[in-house]
């Protein structure tokens, strides 16, 4: 009996793989960070072809084989195509992707992540938030599921209202994370945060930053 599974998730990265086929990395709810193979996809007839693009977002039927899974199907219901016109938007988005590639581990179920990831990419859709705080709420929230935030920092010059910004984005529900501004000291403020816990939790260089900073500085 063949053994197929169905798992919900979204295309972080693919790569060529021999003639005509993708090898794609997707983040599922239910097996965290997968490698599937997607064959004749880069046919433009293909079954699968533009079904397993970075961003792509819905339900994935895989043939799980003794050393790799297969993609049978997939029914794409986000495919994130606004980010193909926005360039500023896209980098953002494919560094939340790669940091949650970071995160994520193969069997390791992680919906929360995933659930923040597809929010994220939503918010960088709207014109009435700024991205650079949408990158903070992200990565902030992030380091909080996987159980390494350390907190507000205890320093002096912290602003009250810049230490309410991060209360609320550690316990506010998903759905409410995206629905406040800020002043731009207040931002500034929670940026250097943000990045001050990026270089202290990630042990390794992310390739989307260099792009991404062109947009910050």
């Amino acid at each position: 009996m063949e053994d197929f599974v169905i798992v919900r998730g979204i295309v972080l990265k693919h790569a060529p793989a021999g003639d005509y086929d993708w090898v794609a990395t997707i983040f599922t709810a239910e097996r965290g960070k997968i490698t599937a193979f997607a064959r004749s996809a880069r046919k433009p007839s293909a079954k699968l072809s533009g079904l397993v693009e970075p961003f792509c977002f819905g339900t994935f039927k895989l043939f799980a084989g003794k050393n790799s899974y297969t993609i049978v199907e997939a029914d794409i219901e986000n495919y994130f195509e606004e980010f193909r016109g926005d360039l500023e938007g896209a980098c953002y988005g494919t560094f939340f992707l790669e940091l949650c590639s970071f995160y994520t581990r193969e069997n390791n179920e992680d919906k929360e992540l995933l659930n923040l990831l597809y929010f994220s990419l939503k918010a960088l859709l709207k014109s009435s938030i700024p991205n650079r705080l949408v990158r903070c709420i992200f990565e902030l929230r992030a380091l909080l599921i996987e159980g390494e935030y350390p907190g507000i920092p205890d320093r002096a010059g912290i602003l009250d209202s810049t230490r309410y910004a991060m209360n609320f984005i550690t316990t506010s529900p998903l759905n409410k994370l995206f629905s406040f501004s800020l002043t731009d000291e207040v931002l500034d403020q929670l940026d250097i945060i943000t990045k001050e816990y990026r270089q202290k939790y990630i042990d390794r260089p992310l390739k989307s930053l260099e792009m991404l900073e062109t947009f910050e500085y």
